[in-house]
């Protein structure tokens, strides 16, 4: 894993924090729960390769 794939992850997070914020704050709680929704389908969808290697590898390592 990449230090670059973390940043983006933290970049998600902070931009995804402030607009819940803004949203909350014009009353607009249904799309700020959805702007955080659409912000961890984003970063489960980065991750998904490396959660298929270690599940591949663990496969592997039971498989000697």
């Amino acid at each position: 894993m990449s230090v670059n794939l973390i940043f983006k992850i933290a970049a998600v997070g902070i931009l995804v924090s402030v607009l819940s914020q803004v949203l909350k704050q014009s009353g607009r709680e249904e799309t700020a729960f959805l702007t955080g929704l659409a912000g961890l389908l984003v970063v489960l969808f980065w991750i998904l390769p490396y959660i298929n290697q270690l599940f591949e590898s663990v496969k592997n390592l039971f498989s000697l």
